[in-house]
C-alpha cells in the first residue's frame, strides 16, 4: 500500500522550526546547501528524521522529498527510527578493535541485551558500532553523542551505560560536557551551545598524532631513547 503524505508539524512547532530554519538558510549563498544542518534541526525535534521532517526540509529548500531522503539515508548521523537519549558508539575499526573494541561491543551487547542499532526499553541508550573517529591514540574509544570516552575496557563501558541509564553524572574524557542526543543535534544544526563551560572545553590529539602533525609540517621528529647494543653489535 502506498504511504499517505507525511503529516505536518503542529502549527506552533512549525512556526518555531521555520524561524530557526530561515536563520540557517540565510548563512548559505544557495539554499540547498542548508540541507545538512536542517536535517539536524528536525532531528533535534523528534530524535530522528521523520517523514514529517523530510517534508519540512523539502518545502523550505524547494526540493523533492526523494532528494531529501537520499541525503538523510546516506549519512549515518541521521537516525531513521526512534533512538535513545544517548547514542553509545563503540569504535570497531582496526586499531580500536585490536585494542579491545570488539570485546567492549560484545560486553555491552550482552549486558544491554541489544543488537547493533537497538535501543533499551527505557529509551535511554542506543548501542551501535562505529567507524574510526580519529582517536587512535586513545584506543579503544567509546563515543556517547559524539563525545569521547577514551581508553575504555569492557568493565568501564558497562559502568558507563549503567550510569547513563541511572541518570548519574558522566564526564567525557575530553571535550564538552555530555548532553542528550536531541541537544547534540541542535548544536550540530549550527545553534550556539549555551551550557556553561561547553565552548571553552578542549581536548587535543594524543602524542602520536601530534608527532605526525609536526612531521607533516616539515619539523624535525623528536629524539628517541633506544636501548644500547650489546657487545658485538647485536641488539640485547
Amino acid at each position: 500500500m502506498p504511504e499517505l503524505p507525511a503529516p505536518d508539524y503542529p502549527p506552533e512547532v512549525r512556526a518555531r522550526l521555520e524561524a530557526d530554519a530561515r536563520e540557517v538558510i540565510a548563512r548559505y549563498p544557495g539554499s540547498r546547501s542548508a540541507l545538512l544542518p536542517l536535517l539536524h534541526l528536525v532531528q533535534a525535534e523528534e530524535g530522528h528524521v521523520t517523514r514529517t521532517g523530510v517534508r519540512f526540509c523539502a518545502e523550505l529548500l524547494d526540493l523533492t522529498t526523494a532528494e531529501v531522503t537520499a541525503v538523510a539515508t546516506f549519512y549515518t548521523m541521521y537516525r531513521r527510527k526512534p533512538s535513545g537519549d544517548y547514542q553509545v558508539g563503540v569504535c570497531t575499526n582496526t586499531l580500536c578493535a585490536v585494542m579491545g573494541g570488539d570485546a567492549i561491543f560484545e560486553a555491552l551487547r550482552e549486558h544491554l541485551r541489544l543488537a547493533n542499532g537497538e535501543t533499551t526499553e527505557d529509551g535511554k541508550v542506543t548501542l551501535e558500532h562505529i567507524e574510526c573517529n580519529a582517536a587512535c591514540d586513545f584506543a579503544p574509544v567509546v563515543m556517547v553523542n559524539w563525545e569521547f570516552f577514551d581508553n575504555q575496557t569492557p568493565e568501564s563501558a558497562v559502568g558507563l551505560v549503567d550510569d547513563l541509564r541511572a541518570g548519574r553524572p558522566v564526564e567525557p574524557t575530553r571535550g564538552a560536557p555530555l548532553c542528550t542526543f536531541k541537544e547534540t543535534a541542535r548544536i550540530l544544526a549550527g545553534f550556539p551551545d549555551s551550557r556553561p563551560g561547553a565552548v571553552e572545553a578542549t581536548g587535543g590529539a594524543g602524542p602520536a598524532s601530534l608527532v605526525g602533525l609536526r612531521l607533516a609540517k616539515g619539523e624535525a621528529a623528536p629524539g628517541r631513547v633506544v636501548s644500547p647494543r650489546a657487545a658485538g653489535g647485536a641488539p640485547p
